[in-house]
């Protein structure tokens, strides 16, 4: 993926929100939300239910909009204002569960199934699978098998995604996010519907992921979420940002009691946090 600079050479922020605000309906899902996630960062965006989190990432990912003309405000990705949504996508690899289920819809309406591989290749064209007058490129075909061998997944390559278990499609999904080799991964809920050995293995294959230098930011509820090499954490409130700063700083028992709004333990063991 190409480099994006400042016209005076210097990589700009991956994401940065000042005063931003957004309603749904008639709720103020964000509330002059400001923050900045610089680029290779590995970042946790930490809420209940309400708190604005998937908004958060709607935002980013260009399905949803702030409100124009709120004063000294703006969104910018990676430095711009505006994005063409399919040019945004290959610098974000975004891990979206929802389009499993247009893969089942496919299936109960009878218009056919997809594979893994053609899930998977489909990313190069935001598209749910691939279609007749898309062509598949022998550097396409090796990027895929690249993201599957990451996974781990390539025995599924002629599958059925329909058929595979939900960790299995997990793991799809995040192959087809990596195949553009984006600068950041956007996870939301990432070990929702998943079973502990499930959500253990994901939380491996992300581990690697940042390893290997991609941006993680990851939308959860859940602290066992959290991977280690995720080194900050921002707490959503309302809408508005409750603390943002180090795990060590955010991740303490009065600050999650405090944001769920109930009495919580926080436990720190091996790298992870979890609650009592």
């Amino acid at each position: 993926m190409e480099e994006i600079k400042d016209p005076a050479g210097n990589q700009p922020a991956l994401i940065e929100y000042r005063n931003v605000v957004l309603m749904r309906k008639d709720r103020l899902a964000l509330n002059n939300l400001s923050l900045s996630i610089r680029l290779g960062e590995h970042v946790a965006i930490l809420g209940p239910n309400g708190s604005g989190k998937s908004t958060l990432i709607k935002t980013i990912t260009r399905e949803l909009y702030p409100l124009a003309g709120v004063p000294n405000s703006y969104l910018r990705i990676l430095g711009r204002d505006r994005w063409d949504i399919f040019e945004l996508r290959g610098f974000l690899g975004i891990v979206d569960a929802n389009l499993i289920e247009a893969v089942n819809y496919y299936m109960e309406v009878g218009v056919r199934s997809v594979t893994v591989r053609e899930f998977i290749l489909a990313g190069f064209f935001s598209s749910v699978g691939i279609w007749p007058n898309m062509e598949i490129t022998p550097d396409m075909e090796e990027e895929m098998r690249q993201a599957m061998e990451l996974l781990e997944i390539l025995h599924l390559l002629k599958r059925n995604l329909a058929e595979i278990s939900t960790g299995e499609q997990r793991r799809t999904l995040i192959a087809r996010a990596l195949v553009h080799d984006p600068k950041a991964l956007l996870l939301d809920e990432p070990s929702s519907s998943l079973d502990m050995r499930a959500a253990s293995e994901l939380r491996k294959t992300l581990r690697k992921i940042a390893a290997g230098g991609v941006s993680i930011i990851m939308v959860t509820h859940d602290l066992t979420d959290i991977i280690p090499e995720i080194e900050r954490v921002i707490l959503l409130k309302e809408g508005r940002i409750f603390k943002d700063g180090t795990k060590e700083e955010v991740l303490t028992s009065e600050m999650i009691s405090g944001l769920f709004g109930a009495s919580f333990e926080v436990i720190r063991r091996d790298g992870y946090y979890y609650l009592w």
